[in-house]
């Protein structure tokens, strides 16, 4: 199993369908899981996708509409419930805090984890920051305020084995050299990082969700190994999905293309499709050429392996 991967528990926007629940997406990155958006009937998904309470280290909501926030009660409880051992963060538009308050006490509950608010404002920025990733917000563009993430990998070195073998380095040279960044060999003689690695960009993630084309949806998708993406709407829609605050599938594709994504996820289905197959069809017309997934419910995606 990938220790970087997307598990999808709902696809469906504003109206569940028998094969669709709201959404609901958890990102497993390495020893952290983030979920976005739990809608209605998350807590279930989690059942059925073997997603723990104990797995979840964040809670990251774009905005507060119904199918984006009513499973927060439900997580919120089970996360007390199950008495998680580690403290959850969550993120959300600063102007919702009077719905997350609602919703994090909506019925009665002994608390007995640390639920820390670390709300998004202004235009976003960073919310986190750490050895393994860095969570920022970007603000989207919806009827309500809404926000998209992006999870960034440090970048690092890739030691090269040829380049260690030329130079004799090997066993805990190897290590001393990475920490070190110069390595002093018996004879006298140095050999740097440089010399026995090359750069390695770190990976990142981006999700974004109800908006139209903005700003913010350039600046998350930037160089994205994998982009999570709203499609509401397919593209013969696309005065209905500016109208509402959404994007088409040829919409959100286009900005991926030339965001120079690696993978591409689909999701946020109105309940008037029934095929996925248009939206990936309509994906490669907008000049998409990376790997794309059409997101469907208890699915799990890998994060590309790194370049």
């Amino acid at each position: 199993m990938s220790s970087r991967e997307l598990v999808v528990l709902g696809t469906a926007s504003q109206v569940p369908t028998r094969h669709r629940n709201h959404n609901g997406y958890l990102l497993r990155w390495d020893g952290e899981g983030i979920l976005f958006d739990p809608g209605e009937g998350t807590q279930r998904q989690m059942l059925l996708a073997g997603v723990a309470a104990h797995d979840i280290n964040r809670l990251c909501v774009t905005h507060f509409h119904g199918d984006h926030s009513l499973g927060l009660a439900g997580v919120i409880q089970r996360i007390n419930l199950d008495r998680v051992p580690h403290p959850v963060t969550a993120h959300y538009p600063a102007s919702g805090k009077r719905f997350f308050d609602r919703l994090r006490y909506s019925t009665a509950y002994r608390e007995t984890v640390q639920l820390r608010e670390e709300p998004a404002t202004g235009e976003g920025g960073v919310l986190a920051s750490g050895p393994h990733f860095t969570l920022e917000a970007r603000r989207l563009s919806h009827p309500v305020e809404a926000f998209g993430y992006r999870l960034t990998e440090p970048d690092g070195r890739r030691m090269l084995p040829d380049r260690l073998t030329a130079y004799g380095i090997g066993g805990p040279d190897i290590g001393r050299i990475q920490r070190e960044s110069v390595l002093t060999r018996a004879d006298g003689s140095t050999v740097t990082l440089d010399e026995v690695s090359e750069a390695r960009r770190g990976q990142s993630f981006a999700f974004v969700m109800d908006t139209r084309m903005c700003d913010g949806v350039h600046a998350l998708a930037e160089g994205c190994d994998m982009l999570v993406i709203e499609s509401t709407f397919l593209d013969e829609e696309a005065q209905l999905a500016e109208d509402h605050g959404h994007l088409t599938a040829g919409q959100a594709a286009g900005a991926a293309a030339r965001a120079g994504v690696r993978h591409l996820v689909l999701t946020h289905f109105s309940q008037r499709y029934w095929d996925p197959a248009e939206f990936e069809r309509q994906a490669r017309a907008a000049g998409f050429e990376g790997e794309l997934t059409i997101a469907r419910d208890l699915l799990r995606v890998p994060v590309p392996k790194r370049n």
